[in-house]
């Protein structure tokens, strides 16, 4: 995997909640063993029109989106099934860092994210990024009046920066544990490899008797 320390990159807008993990990559597109070849079909009912034209009407289709790699999207990103290959599609078709936002209703908190995308995301190294409500607005109103607007996004100082206006900065929260994975790069079994030693040694000190 990949490790992530910093990335600068063109902002992509997609102005929707709840967008579902069928909607990010269709269930037609489930059947491949595969785990490449997906990034053509992000968004696919949304991106193409039926004679499979792309749809200048959908928001990532428009020029100035083209090269992006940071999508700002709104709250409960990634929800429904837990597909992995909404993540796959994703990184595939350019993308490393999602933004959505947090939304307290009635004082219940909404989760920017579903947490099994969240989990997938950490397996193969797209950084989910939480902020606040509005701040997110604060970004969708940046990139609607700035043409080419492009972020910096620092995962070891947890913060956001944006290109055209430095004093947009804003910090976000995210586990040690899922940091130091990003950073460092390890998937699941990087991970378990990356501390074999002290694994062997807590094995050698609690083996079983066999009786």
């Amino acid at each position: 995997m990949q490790p992530f320390t910093t990335h600068t990159g063109l902002i992509a807008t997609l102005d929707r909640s709840n967008v579902d993990t069928d909607a990010i990559i269709p269930k037609q597109f489930l059947k491949s063993i595969k785990r490449t070849g997906y990034g053509p079909s992000l968004f696919f009912d949304w991106r193409y029109r039926p004679d499979g034209a792309p749809d200048p009407a959908f928001e990532l289709d428009q020029p100035r989106f083209a090269g992006r790699s940071i999508l700002v999207t709104r709250n409960n990103f990634g929800c429904g099934s837990s597909r992995e290959h909404a993540v796959w599609a994703l990184l595939q078709d350019g993308f490393r860092v999602v933004v959505a936002p947090w939304k307290e209703i009635n004082g219940q908190r909404l989760p920017a994210f579903a947490d099994i995308f969240r989990n997938n995301s950490v397996k193969n190294g797209l950084l989910a990024v939480e902020l606040a409500e509005h701040e997110v607005e604060a970004l969708f109103r940046h990139v609607a009046t700035h043409p080419g607007a492009r972020m910096t996004v620092d995962l070891a100082r947890q913060r956001v920066t944006l290109e055209q206006d430095p004093s947009l900065v804003f910090a976000f929260e995210i586990d040690p544990g899922v940091k130091e994975q990003l950073l460092k790069g390890l998937d699941e079994i990087s991970l378990t490899l990356h501390y074999e030693a002290q694994i062997s040694r807590f094995e050698k000190a609690h083996l079983a008797e066999v009786p």
